[in-house]
């Protein structure tokens, strides 16, 4: 890999790796001061915000990276448009749960997302690294702040105060470009793909939130999101590579060797985190009696979410997001399914299976396309 592709990779890795190391001493520390019941229900607040937010947002994270990356202005369009849909899903939320940090939270994943799209689009690294640390540190330090301040009530508040720093990115776009409906015209089909996607991605990555609290209460939620913590870590390697090789793949550079090497390294953390995690994480966490045998299944979900991952990157650069799409769609319904057969029966164990049947379902179903770039080098 030449020097400066390496020192590009760094700026994504080192933000990545060191803020995901920031924000699991905070999830853990708050882990060890509640209860189970209490951390499931912090999740299932955040799983609504999350999904809301992608409802909002016209231009995902991955649209405003591939259109950055071409310079193609049309981010305050689309920026516009998510944030005009961000104030009417924000008073939907508001006469459902009557809870202002919500809707807080809420405009703070849709600023971010945004933002990070536009940093990775136009390779400026370098900002990325700096928003995202700081992001991180603020999670850190408001967070412990408002829980020893205000208790568990304030947490969601102080998460959604982290986002501030990407206000910055939105503001500086919307004075250096004019929003340009024109610009749609060709590529809606692109643009309202991507958004299914981020409606379904976020969906799915929610849906063990939204359907475990009614099916099986928080304490069960609250044993699978601290598992969930590990299979975040065992990420680091995927999302970096991910984040890095969406622009590059835009414009039609391939980097086949990099994107083989965050499979190997994949396979070591899910098998790290199936064979040490389940030995460490109880005895810092007794409340949580059921997380050991969650870990044992869920860390093997790493490798077919790296592999989708890699494909999907390509497949985005391209502009050809018809195959994720229906890969979304399959996966979901995959889960909604096994969840209501397996978790009368079986439990935080079938909410387990049901998440890890769906990760290998949407890998899966991309494989026909995996066929059509084996002659591409990707």
């Amino acid at each position: 890999m030449k020097f400066g592709k390496l020192k590009e990779l760094s700026f994504i890795g080192s933000a990545d790796i060191i803020g995901t190391g920031i924000t699991s001493i905070f999830w853990f520390f708050l882990a060890s001061q509640i209860s189970p019941e209490k951390y499931g229900e912090i999740f299932y607040y955040i799983g609504i915000a999350a999904t809301a937010g992608a409802f909002t947002l016209i231009g995902a994270q991955n649209t405003i990276t591939v259109y950055s990356s071409k310079n193609i202005k049309i981010e305050s369009t689309l920026y516009f448009l998510s944030l005009i849909l961000g104030v009417i899903t924000s008073f939907i939320l508001m006469m459902i749960f009557y809870q202002i940090d919500i809707i807080f939270l809420l405009f703070a994943y849709v600023i971010n997302t945004l933002a990070i799209g536009e940093l990775l689009g136009t390779q400026s690294f370098l900002s990325y690294f700096k928003h995202k640390l700081i992001q991180k540190i603020l999670t850190l330090v408001a967070g412990i702040l408002s829980f020893v301040i205000f208790g568990v009530d304030g947490i969601i508040f102080a998460l959604a105060i982290s986002y501030a720093s990407f206000i910055v990115v939105i503001y500086n776009r919307f004075k250096q470009t004019k929003i340009n409906f024109s610009l749609l015209k060709g590529r809606a089909k692109f643009i309202i793909n991507n958004y299914v996607i981020e409606v379904l991605t976020k969906s799915n990555s929610n849906l063990n939130k939204l359907i475990a609290v009614p099916l099986l209460g928080f304490g069960v939620l609250g044993n699978f999101s601290l598992a969930a913590q590990v299979v975040n870590v065992g990420l680091i390697f995927t999302v970096i590579i991910f984040k890095y090789t969406i622009p590059y793949d835009a414009l039609g550079e391939n980097n086949k060797k990099l994107k083989f090497f965050s499979l190997l390294i994949s396979i070591v953390m899910a098998f790290l985190g199936a064979l040490v995690a389940p030995s460490i994480i109880p005895r810092f966490f007794p409340e949580y009696n059921e997380v050991a045998d969650v870990i044992r299944i869920i860390s093997f979900s790493i490798i077919p979410m790296t592999l989708t991952k890699i494909y999907s990157s390509k497949l985005l650069g391209d502009e050809n997001s018809q195959r994720i799409l229906y890969s979304k769609v399959i996966s979901m319904i995959t889960f909604v399914v096994a969840m209501i057969i397996l978790s009368p029966d079986y439990g935080i164990i079938g909410l387990t299976l049901s998440y890890l049947l769906s990760t290998v379902i949407e890998t899966v179903c991309l494989i026909p396309q995996i066929k059509v770039y084996k002659n591409k080098n990707i």
